[in-house]
């Protein structure tokens, strides 16, 4: 088995790039790929093509592309989650709270697209889908429920796309997605002492891919499908703690699996004059492939962490774009993001719950090769109860919610040769 302690450098180095924050997607997912988008709230992103970002999202609108384009940026997304309610153990209760328990978090990305004839584009992309990191304060009393987690993951993509005719392109990529990740829970205040109960930590490379295609209904509306793998990330590493080896200082090899579900988008743009667009989005993810994490040891035992039980979900985004002079376009967007796990599954650990997002951004031509994108996301999440009562026999229970916001700001660089 591989510990991260043992992790190669290139993927050390890869990670260090294009390190992953909390999700503001649902679940562990990230919507935060280009800040062109992140102005329209990412409304219409499938069948959109401003830019060498708009492979990331559908690879046939690589075929919109003139050129070989470069786009690169960076997003920077800052939470403000806390966790507040009562932890109970004897018929006796007390107030606890643990406040910013997901971490701030840059996002960088990188683009390049080839129009290599009339009929054929290729495009290279690096960015992540799936990030989150969350880390409640020692004085928390309900941390053995859990107390930390982390999944990272980035990806390179490789992707070629094919115009049939005026109406119809297609796309698919390859996508290889290396990624790290690590879950813990502790004794706490309300058990008398402060000791790592569980803890597993591990790393894995996977592949996956990406395929995606656009209807061209007229000169002024355009019709973009796209569908990502499921990608399993099987977490090799080890685990530690007074569960795993008693009161020592041992490490057990193990693996730790975590999906990366599959998902689809459909989108349309709409072109309504010279100056106005909309644009819409449907996302869906099929979250219902996280039931549980399970640890899986060497010496074939496995270890059930915590059950999960989360549910598909869908997003809903709409946009607008505006042509305010011809070097300057704005963009504005709202987006509802549903929850991926109902009220009797929601956990301390990865809290989720229904988000909306308000979007505005920016698009300056400063000449007609070199554009400059802009983008502001507020993002207010929906006050939602949570109850862990699997311990309650032996360390107590806990009866709260989560409760919180986020700000996302983003810049990006475009330039056609």
């Amino acid at each position: 088995m591989t510990s991260l302690r043992r992790t190669p450098i290139s993927l050390v180095v890869l990670a260090t790039l294009m390190s992953s924050g909390s999700a503001m997607a649902a679940g562990y997912q990230l919507a935060e790929y280009s800040a062109t988008g992140l102005g329209r709230a990412y409304a219409g992103e499938a069948a959109m093509a401003d830019n060498a970002s708009a492979q990331w999202r559908n690879p046939a609108m690589l075929t919109y592309l003139e050129g070989t384009q470069v786009s690169g940026g960076i997003l920077y997304v800052d939470p403000n989650i806390d966790v507040t309610g009562t932890a109970s153990k004897g018929g006796n209760g007390a107030y606890t709270e643990s406040n910013d328990i997901a971490h701030s978090a840059p996002i960088p990305n990188f683009y390049l697209s080839h129009r290599i004839n009339e009929s054929w584009a290729a495009g290279l992309a690096f960015g992540s889908n799936y990030g989150m990191e969350t880390e409640l304060s020692e004085d928390f009393s309900s941390l053995h429920y859990g107390n930390e987690a982390n999944v990272m993951t980035v990806e390179a993509v490789a992707n070629l796309g094919y115009k049939l005719n005026d109406q119809w392109s297609f796309g698919a990529g390859v996508r290889l997605v290396a990624g790290e990740g690590h879950f813990g829970a502790s004794s706490d205040a309300i058990t008398g002492s402060m000791d790592r109960l569980k803890y597993m930590e591990g790393d894995d490379i996977s592949w996956g891919y990406v395929l995606g295609t656009t209807w061209q209904i007229n000169d002024n509306h355009r019709i973009g499908f796209a569908y990502k793998s499921e990608v399993m990330m099987d977490f090799d590493g080890h685990a530690e703690g007074l569960v795993y080896t008693g009161n020592t200082t041992d490490k057990i090899d193990g693996e730790l699996s975590i999906p990366l579900p599959a998902t689809i988008e459909l989108a349309s743009y709409h072109q309504l004059n010279q100056q106005w667009a909309v644009h819409a989005s449907i996302n869906w993810t099929q979250w219902s492939k996280f039931e549980s994490l399970v640890a899986e040891f060497d010496d074939g035992t496995t270890d059930l962490i915590k059950e999960e039980n989360w549910e598909d979900n869908f997003r809903f985004a709409v946009g607008t774009t505006y042509a305010m002079t011809p070097k300057l376009t704005l963009r504005s967007g709202i987006a509802y993001d549903m929850s991926a796990v109902s009220d009797e599954n929601r956990t301390t650990t990865i809290p989720e719950t229904d988000r909306t997002w308000l979007s505005a951004g920016a698009s300056y031509q400063f000449t007609e090769q070199f554009t400059l994108d802009g983008g502001l996301t507020y993002i207010f999440a929906k006050t939602a109860s949570i109850s862990e009562t699997d311990y309650e026999t032996s360390f107590g229970s806990f009866d709260g919610e989560i409760s919180g916001d986020v700000w996302i700001a983003g810049v990006q660089a475009n330039y056609r040769f």
